[in-house]
């Protein structure tokens, strides 16, 4: 993955993580809160609405019931208020605090009812139910007007149920003035029987005589109470800032820790390679960095390391050039120095045959430097090349006549198969330079009775040219060194048999500024195939450029006075 979009995606994910971390948070514990804010108002609701039911069914009466309120303001931290349903306040917990009341908050108040829920046992029959209620309205008047009076002496009282939902009191101190009426010692007794047996014919028979129980026991019965709990423009729950500064010290810590790994994955490649470019400034080519990835930063790692290998390569190239030249040129140098000293000794005698052989070997050293100028232009990209559409058949035949005295000589065919005209762009001269070093090569390599064969053959968009001999061949090994400099396949033949060893070099140079390529195939015993293949033009352009211009700029001189239609006869494999 690109580093960009790493260092883009890590730095949104920790920015996702925080916002999300502190949304979820903060929500969460937003729900929570309210959640146990509501939870526990209702069940401080319930527990407030409980209680003052307790009270009512166990003193019959709501009187004394201001000390409860205020205990349970005090315990539930609210402020209560009750008052009857007919609107008589009861209690507040602001007055009995000693404070202005506050103004409620606005919400319903809860509904107190202090009468018991009848409890009438499962599957009784119709008529048994009411008479069972009609009993218990007569337990329940009994036993309200009974409590109420004991808490109107002050005597603590004691309430239980009974099976039926109905309070039993008792005390243990009674007060004469308050005494127990005996069960069913109502007198409306008869009209209570006429109200509930009018829930026989109903359907829904429970419910009913519930509701005429209400009704018949409502007058000794303690009023509904209206409970109202809290008050307006209460301080609402505040989000507790613990959990929110731990995420937010978690999130602060990630956000480091990741900067902290993105610095090393950017600085620890970069550290490498101000080590190795160091360490190259100083002179050791063979420093290299690291890579792992495909990022920018691996790229960039990857560059340098192309970087110092071509450095290091130019710089043994150099180094070799350098040793090869010393090498080539030190012999014959030693030789022209030995004989012109013998000749000033007079130790010689300058004959005509001599001039001539110390001629013959200044010339061969001048054509070394011609070629290392040429080969060192071609690589700098310094060769001056003129361009134009040719017929490669005509370099060939141009080629093959300029070599046939040679091949005569030595006994060799050279042949040539070229059917057809083949144009390509390209500079004649260097063409056939070229050209004619991988000739002179074949025919060296060739005995008597072999064959040199030119031929060239349209191949889709390339033109192939192949020079083929008969000769001895090279060895598998010896092939992917035939293109470097004063490099020899017989390392017995010198200058005089072998070349200089630039030829080939030269003719892969020349090639490939042309945009093409050269490739050879060699068998030992059968011979050697050399290969070129350059851009080929379409017949039409190349026959209308040739009919105009093609013949006659084939003639001109070469650059800067040199001849090099004819190659020199050092320019070898």
């Amino acid at each position: 993955m690109s580093f960009r979009l790493r260092v883009l995606g890590l730095l949104t994910l920790v920015a996702l993580t925080a916002t999300a971390a502190t949304a979820w948070l903060t929500l969460r514990q937003a729900n929570r809160q309210v959640q146990d804010t509501v939870s526990a108002g209702q069940q401080e609701l319930s527990r407030i609405a409980g209680e003052l039911r307790a009270y009512g069914f166990k003193h019959g009466t709501w009187d004394g019931l201001s000390p409860s309120v205020s205990t349970l303001a005090k315990d539930t931290g609210q402020r209560i208020r009750v008052v009857t349903e007919t609107g008589v306040l009861l209690a507040d917990s602001d007055i009995l605090a000693g404070r202005e009341p506050r103004p409620l908050n606005g919400r319903p108040p809860v509904l107190v009812d202090a009468r018991p829920v009848l409890r009438l046992p499962a599957g009784q029959a119709p008529r048994i139910s009411v008479k069972t209620a009609v009993a218990a309205i007569a337990d329940y008047r009994s036993a309200a007007v009974y409590a109420a009076c004991l808490t109107d002496a002050g005597t603590e009282v004691t309430a239980r149920q009974d099976r039926l939902g109905i309070p039993r009191i008792s005390t243990d101190h009674p007060p004469a003035r308050c005494k127990k009426s005996p069960s069913g010692a109502d007198p409306r007794t008869a009209q209570d029987v006429v109200v509930l047996r009018a829930c026989e014919s109903v359907r829904s028979l429970a419910p009913c005589l519930q509701r005429a129980f209400d009704e018949r026991t409502a007058s000794v019965a303690p009023a509904r109470l209206e409970v109202s709990v809290g008050y307006r423009n209460e301080s609402p729950p505040t989000l507790a800032p613990a959990p929110t500064v731990a995420v937010a010290t978690g999130v602060a810590l990630a956000a480091v820790l990741a900067s902290l790994l993105l610095s090393r994955a950017v600085l620890r490649p970069v550290r490498a390679m101000t080590l190795a470019a160091r360490g190259v400034g100083e002179g050791d080519l063979g420093r290299r960095v690291p890579v792992s990835g495909r990022d920018e930063i691996a790229q960039l790692g990857s560059a340098f390391n192309r970087m110092a290998d071509s450095i290091q390569a130019g710089e043994e190239r150099q180094r070799r050039l350098t040793g090869d030249i010393a090498h080539e040129l030190r012999t014959p140098l030693a030789n022209l120095r030995g004989y012109l000293e013998a000749l000033r000794d007079g130790v010689v005698d300058p004959t005509p045959e001599l001039l001539a052989s110390l001629h013959e070997e200044a010339l061969l050293q001048q054509r070394i430097v011609d070629d290392l100028q040429d080969l060192a232009l071609a690589e700098s990209g310094a060769l001056t090349y003129h361009r134009h559409d040719v017929d490669l058949r005509e370099i060939l035949e141009t080629s093959r006549t300029a070599h046939h005295a040679q091949a005569e000589t030595a006994g060799i065919a050279l042949d040539l198969e070229a059917p057809n005209q083949v144009y390509a762009t390209g500079d004649p001269d260097r063409l056939r330079q070229a050209l004619g070093n991988l000739i002179g090569n074949a025919l060296r390599a060739t005995g008597a009775g072999g064959t040199v064969t030119l031929a060239l053959s349209p191949r889709g968009k390339q033109a192939v040219v192949e020079v083929r001999d008969t000769g001895k061949g090279i060895p598998a090994e010896d092939l992917p060194h035939l293109f470097d400099r004063f490099w020899r396949a017989d390392p017995a033949r010198g200058r005089a048999t072998g070349g200089s060893g630039l030829g080939l070099a030269i003719v892969r140079q020349i090639v490939t500024d042309h945009g093409g390529s050269i490739d050879v195939r060699s068998t030992v015993g059968a011979g050697t195939t050399f290969t070129v293949t350059l851009p080929r033009l379409p017949e039409s352009d190349g026959a209308t450029a040739a009919g105009t211009r093609g013949r006659e700029e084939s003639g001109r001189s070469r650059e800067v006075g040199q001849d090099l239609a004819e190659p020199p006869p050092s320019a070898r494999r």
